[in-house]
């Protein structure tokens, strides 16, 4: 006997609920598709044989978490200039003896600099914001700035000693990869792994663009691997992605 109208209305009701819990993870900054990125970075990390993880641009460690709620057991180095942000950071790291945190901005040399702290504390960069930033996102205004100390990804490979070939190098920090990357000296090819946030649109001052940080990426041996869609403007223009390389062996 068919029970269609009974098994529609079954439907109806799953689809509407299904919908409803979208709704709510959108509402709380939880994008499904970054758990799906996340998901297939993990995949990456374990079918690599990498087991460590350099964490640049950390804020309060959303993207360490990721990782571990996807399976990836691994040490995780998580630098965050912030302070406010690495309190919250160091506490979430602590009961987890293989994540590491450090209270820094990551640049092209160590020393100081002032970093400006956006409303939404992920949006804080070194460099100034665009009117493109702000007309996309108009909660990320700049509300402060905090002097913070600077290391590079050089240093805290040799203070973590740590393996190039088994290391995944992450890099989010508001335009300010391309000095990230510089910091990293000889290292940059040696990463077996990096996941960066790229900006097809100026939106910070000064900023290096999508094209030529692959290009970069390219020259230094890696390959796409996946990537994830993140930012659009009010038309629908994608301003910035995040882009996961692997080396080409």
């Amino acid at each position: 006997m068919s029970n269609g109208p009974d098994q529609s209305l079954k439907n109806r009701v799953r689809e509407r609920a299904k919908l409803a819990v979208r709704g709510g993870l959108h509402r709380l900054d939880l994008d499904v598709s970054r758990g799906i990125f996340t998901r297939q970075v993990a995949r990456t990390l374990e079918s690599r044989g990498i087991d460590t993880v350099l964490d640049v641009g950390a804020n309060v460690g959303q993207y360490a978490l990721g990782l571990r709620r996807s399976g990836y057991a691994g040490r995780i180095i998580s630098c965050e200039p912030l302070s406010g942000a690495y309190g919250e950071l160091s506490r979430r790291a602590a009961k987890d003896p293989h994540w590491h945190t450090v209270n820094a901005a990551v640049g092209r040399e160590a020393g100081e600099t002032d970093i400006n702290v956006a409303a939404n504390s992920y949006s804080s960069s070194i460099l100034g914001m665009t009117q493109a930033h702000l007309d996309g996102a108009p909660d990320s205004a700049y509300v402060a700035v905090e002097r913070v100390e600077v290391t590079t990804v050089a240093a805290l490979a040799e203070k973590f000693a740590v393996e190039p070939a088994r290391t995944l190098l992450k890099i989010d920090t508001q335009g300010y990869e391309a000095e990230v990357m510089a910091g990293a000296g000889d290292l940059l090819g040696r990463f077996d792994g990096m996941q960066l946030e790229v900006s097809f649109v100026e939106l910070y001052e000064g900023q290096q663009l999508a094209e030529q940080t692959i290009a970069v990426l390219r020259e230094h041996g890696y390959r796409l691997q996946s990537l994830e869609t993140g930012f659009s403007d009010p038309t629908g223009r994608l301003l910035q992605c995040d882009v996961l390389v692997v080396r080409d062996h």
